[in-house]
């Protein structure tokens, strides 16, 4: 199996708080990896940096460390830049624009490639549709319109619009309906199952380990335990912390 990310030492600092200590990870191609943690774990933190969307300068506050995806470094990129890359995060709280119609949400997610790739990017928009068939029935209505499930499926569907290699997932099923939780699990896992890697951040531990082939546990900021999602499931470290054991 071979690696598509790798990540060296990397920190994360707010200011004099430091919310990442020197973590090592790397995912593989083709699998879905978990990273799960308390609130305040800095699971956010390590997206975040993995996206380009924080400072690189460690001194006055940023990132710290090496992130290789594909074999280059990619820390210092700007956020475009990796996503042009094949590396795209789906953020915490959706961040779709609301006032925006869900088909211009979608085009929206191509915007790195709709120039040159106007042709892979109609195919792609069919298949977000094929996935989703309730944003095809409402590409026209305002995306602000949708339901908080329904928003999560637009802003999954946005981030396949940019053809990713790696898709970065945080906290997909936050505030969702339990019919809705299940729904998003089963389609993160139809994505894998079309070629995506997938690091999936996620609060719902039982749910996100039995997904995943790998997992990691981060707490305050360090890497304490890596297994396989089955392992981890039943090691009582994870039972007592996260899962009510």
């Amino acid at each position: 199996m071979s690696v598509l990310l790798r990540v060296h030492d990397l920190v994360v600092n707010y200011g004099h708080v430091e919310a990442v200590k020197g973590v090592n990870f790397h995912l593989n191609a083709g699998e879905i990896t978990a990273l799960v943690g308390a609130n305040g774990a800095g699971k956010s933190s390590i997206l975040l940096a993995l996206s380009g969307l924080l400072k690189t300068n460690r001194s006055t506050g940023g990132t710290g460390g090496k992130i290789e995806f594909a074999g280059e470094d990619i820390r210092g990129l700007a956020p475009h830049e990796i996503v042009r890359r094949g590396l795209v995060q789906v953020a915490e709280g959706r961040a779709i624009l609301t006032t925006l119609t869900v088909r211009e949400n979608l085009e929206l997610g191509a915007y790195t490639r709709a120039r040159k790739d106007r042709g892979a990017v109609a195919n792609e928009l069919e298949r977000v549709f094929t996935l989703f068939p309730v944003l095809k029935a409402r590409a026209s209505g305002l995306a602000g319109n949708l339901s908080g499930g329904e928003q999560q499926m637009l802003a999954i569907g946005r981030a396949l619009m940019a053809a990713p290699r790696l898709l970065l997932l945080d906290e997909p099923s936050m505030g969702l309906a339990p019919l809705m939780v299940r729904e998003i699990f089963r389609v993160i896992d139809e994505i894998n199952r079309s070629g995506i890697t997938v690091l999936l951040v996620e609060q719902n531990v039982r749910q996100a380990l039995k997904l995943a082939r790998h997992g990691y546990v981060l707490e305050n900021g360090e890497m304490v335990l890596t297994d396989s999602g089955a392992n981890l499931l039943g090691n009582p470290r994870v039972i007592e912390a996260y899962l009510g054991g």
